[in-house]
């Protein structure tokens, strides 16, 4: 039988100290996220009334109310990762909030066009189409539907 030693004591010591938080990362956080599944709180880019059942009885996911988009210009959802646009009054559209470019998110805006802060590309608020690079390909169209004031995923 081998006697522990203080050096076998201070590697067992530091093996542990390191392997269990590694084992901690490497765990799945599922739980935590299925908690509550429709409450996203990232910010002042969510809407505080999500009503979110339409006709089917599937669950619709709200993204933004009609107020929140400003005419010409657009609305990111952080959250669910979508930009909510209105070219022109009454007419909404929805895009993938991930530039093209390298991944980074776009921004809000009302100026006319959809801003990516990293690198300086800029999108269509009409298609999601590039205006400038550096990105070379559009931002990929998201389903909505629009109910009253409500903005939902279709």
């Amino acid at each position: 039988m081998t006697a522990i030693n203080r050096r076998r004591a201070l590697a067992g010591s530091a093996a542990v100290a390191v392997g269990v938080p590694l084992l901690a990362a490497c765990g799945s956080d599922d739980t935590a996220s299925d908690s509550s599944p429709s409450d996203s709180s990232s910010g002042s880019s969510e809407p505080s009334d999500s009503g979110s059942s339409s006709s089917d009885g599937a669950t619709a996911e709200a993204l933004a109310t009609t107020a929140d988009v400003p005419v010409g210009g657009c609305f990111v959802v952080a959250a669910a990762k979508v930009v909510v646009t209105q070219p022109t009054e009454g007419d909404f559209k929805a895009f993938s909030a991930t530039c093209t470019h390298q991944g980074c998110s776009v921004e809000s805006s009302t100026d006319g066009e959809i801003p990516c802060p990293c690198h300086g590309s800029t999108f269509s608020i009409e298609d999601g189409s590039v205006i400038q690079g550096p990105a070379t390909s559009g931002l990929a169209e998201v389903q909505i539907a629009v109910d009253g004031d409500s903005i939902t995923r279709a």
